[in-house]
């Protein structure tokens, strides 16, 4: 196993005591983690499946398969066979542990990317490589390529053409290409595209997984649930595998996953929670002076003023602001910030003022 690098965030101790020590208290932007309640249909069907003393199956239930597929088809026009739905706790230990599954050797991530691709690269005593232009790669094999879209941190959507090439490079040298789509709902200029969908796939999924978490959609974060599905063989590899490991998600999160997917209205009343934030937070960071890039779907916006990166997180952690900085995510983010729009309406609306 590759060594393992300093957890990023430990390095913000210092800001966020800054920023703490505002009179009106900390904004915290720094983690996307949800802050709203968990719907009252979700929080129900958790408790009536409270009594479950057996063992879970590593498979879900078929209600918790089918409500997951259904989503998908309702709302992104991918069509796939409940059987071919695997339930996660949670996505980051998949993303953790994927490469490791599949015995890969070298895996392909975002340059600008989440951290846990190339910890689950490392985890797995593979190489790594953080690379946007994949016909740059050389002729090295590649037997695992992570595409991320709606983009964590930038907020940039991959249109169908580009995912198209993506999975024509990846076929022809016989490669997976898994797909983190936690943000699919959350398309506010642009609307994503799951690469599973007809329009980049071309109807077979050979070769691809997506995996999908209730993290953003439905304030699951802590709950630890979510999905993978994608080519129906690989999916029956990674179910073996997980089995054997005892991967089981409790019987009562699988109960409040399937209402979740089954009900969109909560989803459809927290993104537009969201996008009020985002529409306050936005302009405000644009008259204080930072550019914001891509940011068209997702739940972060990718900003700059042409500072190093650490010089804007400590900016604004002087007027009790926390923020991410870029190079948390590749070096090409050495003079960006990651703002997330997951504080309260009364916390943003603080740093609205403070910026002002």
């Amino acid at each position: 196993m590759n060594s393992l690098p300093d957890f990023p965030w430990d390095r913000l101790e210092p800001h966020k005591a800054r920023a703490a020590a505002h009179p009106d208290g900390i904004v915290d932007l720094s983690v996307g983690t949800p802050v709203d309640p968990v719907p009252r249909i979700v929080q129900d069907a958790l408790v009536a499946a409270a009594d479950s003393p057996g063992y879970p199956l590593t498979h879900g239930t078929q209600a918790l398969r089918e409500a997951a597929a259904g989503w998908l088809a309702r709302r992104h026009g991918v069509r796939v066979a409940q059987n071919d739905v695997l339930p996660l706790i949670g996505s980051k230990e998949f993303v953790a542990w994927l490469p490791t599954y599949l015995g890969a050797r070298r895996v392909v991530f975002p340059e600008l990317a989440y951290p846990t691709y190339d910890v689950g690269a490392r985890l797995a005593g593979a190489e790594g490589t953080a690379a946007d232009g994949l016909l740059a790669l050389g002729p090295e094999p590649v037997d695992l390529v992570w595409v991320n879209s709606p983009g964590n941190p930038t907020g940039r959507v991959l249109p169908a053409e580009h995912l198209r090439k993506v999975v024509a490079w990846a076929r022809e040298r016989g490669a997976v290409v898994a797909s983190d789509e936690c943000y699919l709902e959350l398309g506010w200029e642009e609307r994503p595209i799951s690469i599973l969908h007809p329009d980049v796939c071309d109807g077979s999924h050979e070769g691809l997984l997506a995996v999908h978490s209730l993290s953003k959609r439905s304030n699951l974060a802590g709950y630890r649930a979510g999905f993978v599905t994608g080519d129906p063989a690989l999916v029956k590899r990674l179910l073996e595998v997980r089995k054997h490991a005892g991967m089981l998600m409790p019987r009562p999160v699988q109960a409040a996953m399937t209402a979740a997917f089954g009900d969109d209205a909560h989803a459809d009343e927290q993104r537009e929670r969201y996008a009020a934030r985002r529409a306050v937070l936005r302009p405000a960071l644009e008259k204080a002076g930072w550019q914001i890039e891509h940011s068209t779907a997702g739940l972060y916006l990718w900003a700059t003023n042409g500072e190093p990166a650490w010089d804007q997180v400590g900016r604004l952690s002087e007027i009790g602001i926390l923020v991410a900085p870029g190079d948390f995510y590749g070096t090409a983010g050495e003079r960006h910030v990651r703002i997330a729009v997951t504080a309260t309406d009364e916390r943003i609306g603080a740093a609205v003022r403070r910026l002002q």
